[in-house]
């Protein structure tokens, strides 16, 4: 049996739950969970606020751990192993996407927390080619975030093409931004923050901006005009789009990672005549979270967490959806 920790109602409190998991299938790994992240897509789950929520829902879809079970025609992987697991446990591996390294972008992906127990558990499972060993040089502890947000923020800088010359912008400095900005300063870019919080501007410095701009002062963004080449938003709130297309330089790039609830509204006309562009991205491929971590452990850097205890998981909970997270919570065992 496994021990977990499970929502049985949409928006309830998290309670332990125990469930048989049957015999591991031959192409997956079993994993003993250590550390497993709490994100804000696991309150989304809980919830149910995306309606694709099933009860009993195990949350947790940041782990760590080690693998103690290989499936008997898993190759790739042996026990023993430290190893991490994000937000994808399976993919389709015959479609063209998974054919041509995209397998975050199978039609056919499953999640780790979707129609699956995750893992706020001791123990979970996946699909081998899922399950990313982690490095020498990382600290497991804080390792569980970079398989989620970690991963959701450096994919667009290999997908996009991002150059250590650039010229960058993240928007919004939290869960996912304090990541991008520390990621895109180690690649070589210049970094520049729109933060709405002036208390951060001391620690946003610290993780590597080079500049700091008042995202709510439209006059501060109105300074910074033709100024970037790349721009990543990691919020999911609304803001004047257009004002942050009219601050890249020409063939310059928005890109979108945080989910905003509105349509965005831009006029053709910028984009056109700077032959700039808006685009988006989900998480990456298994070959690209190995790269990250590689990159990870080459620059030293790693996320901001603060940690609770299993047993403390609705504190956590609490703790996150108040919005006191600095940055990103970590449950251990």
């Amino acid at each position: 049996m496994i021990q977990a920790y499970a929502a049985t109602t949409a928006g309830g409190t998290l309670e332990s739950f125990a469930y048989d998991p049957g015999a591991l299938p031959g192409e997956e790994v079993e994993i003993q969970v250590e550390y497993c992240g709490l994100c804000h897509s696991d309150l989304s789950m809980i919830k149910n606020d995306w309606g694709m929520s099933a009860y009993p829902l195990v949350p947790g879809h940041e782990v760590v751990g080690t693998v103690v079970a290989v499936g008997d025609r898993v190759t790739t992987l042996s026990v023993g192993q430290r190893v991490g697991l994000g937000w994808f446990s399976r993919s389709c591996l015959h479609c063209n996407p998974c054919l041509s390294g995209d397998q975050n972008l199978c039609a056919t992906a499953e999640g780790t927390i979707v129609g699956r127990y995750g893992g706020f558990a001791d123990r979970v499972r996946a699909q081998a080619e899922w399950v990313i060993p982690i490095p020498d040089g990382i600290d497991p502890a804080k390792a569980g975030p970079l398989f989620c947000g970690g991963i959701t923020v450096f994919n667009p800088i290999v997908q996009c093409g991002v150059k250590p010359t650039d010229r960058v912008g993240v928007i919004g400095i939290g869960g996912l931004g304090h990541m991008a900005v520390q990621f895109l300063k180690a690649w070589g870019c210049e970094v520049t923050a729109f933060s709405s919080n002036p208390a951060k501007a001391a620690e946003i410095r610290e993780l590597g901006a080079d500049h700091i701009v008042n995202s709510r002062d439209p006059d501060a963004i109105a300074a910074v005009a033709d100024s970037f080449d790349f721009i990543l938003s990691t919020v999911n709130v609304d803001l004047d789009w257009g004002a942050y297309v009219t601050a890249l330089r020409a063939r310059g790039r928005l890109h979108f990672v945080g989910a905003v609830p509105r349509p965005i509204q831009l006029g053709a006309f910028p984009l056109i005549l700077g032959q700039k562009s808006v685009s988006g991205s989900p998480l990456g491929s298994p070959a690209t979270t190995a790269t990250m971590l590689e990159f990870v452990a080459r620059h030293k850097l790693e996320p901001v967490t603060e940690v609770f205890e299993f047993s403390q998981v609705n504190d956590a909970i609490a703790h996150l959806e108040a919005g006191k997270a600095r940055y990103r919570v970590v449950l251990k065992k």
